[in-house]
């Protein structure tokens, strides 16, 4: 069975708690394709990642598609910066922006540089449930490591919760070539859509938080260059 013959929708907030991403992550699994974390690994990431707060605030920064696609309640938003970690297409899908035989690429924190973002700020008294369905979301597989960060902006400093790659995990693709990097984005995709929107709209995203040049720009123009008939 194709993981094709199945409709997905897309991921929202109400997928993610229906269990309609579980359901599709089953298909994956008898496929082959993807190992997931348990319920109870999962759970004890969230329990230690929450006792680790430094700070009294829980934010979460976002840098690739939590930055325009949250899919949970928050009470602040603002741009901010960290550093020791750069933006990366580095994690190999081959699902939702992905196929067998053509998988896609995903974005991920990788080691050196500096990040800008969106930093999310969840209030107090939904904390336990909005980081829930973030830990459903982005822990599906140990793909990343949960840290603190540093977050500056221009009010200050503060920290938030940061999903940065496992180098370790199988489907990390380290270092690829730019022309590679290129053709899969250009090419990719699957259920939830293609690498390329994905691309685009983080661009797009990274454009109204002010930063409108750089890495993801000149990659956006190097893929619809690719495309062009």
């Amino acid at each position: 069975m194709s993981l094709k013959e199945n409709n997905f929708q897309p991921l929202t907030r109400e997928s993610i708690q229906n269990g309609a991403i579980q359901r599709h992550l089953e298909d994956a699994v008898r496929l082959g394709l993807f190992e997931p974390m348990s319920d109870t690994a999962r759970r004890a990431s969230l329990d230690a990642t929450v006792a680790a707060n430094p700070g009294r605030d829980v934010w979460v920064f976002g840098y690739g598609s939590l930055m325009w696609n949250p899919a949970f309640h928050f009470q602040e938003r603002r741009h901010g910066l960290i550093r020791g970690y750069h933006r990366k297409f580095c994690l190999w899908t081959e699902l939702g922006r992905g196929e067998p035989g053509n998988p896609g690429l995903m974005l991920a924190l990788d080691n050196g540089g500096s990040c800008q973002g969106v930093a999310f700020r969840i209030a107090p008294e939904v904390v336990n449930e909005e980081l829930d369905i973030i830990w459903k979301r982005e822990m599906l597989a140990g793909a990343y490591r949960p840290r603190w960060l540093r977050v500056m902006d221009a009010r200050g400093k503060f920290n938030a919760i940061t999903f940065v790659i496992d180098r370790n995990f199988k489907h990390y693709a380290g270092k690829l070539p730019e022309p590679e990097i290129v053709r899969l984005l250009a090419t990719a995709g699957g259920r939830l859509g293609t690498c390329r929107e994905y691309l685009e709209n983080t661009v797009q995203q990274l454009d109204l938080i002010g930063v409108r040049y750089g890495k993801m720009h000149d990659l956006l123009s190097k893929v619809r260059k690719f495309a062009a008939p």
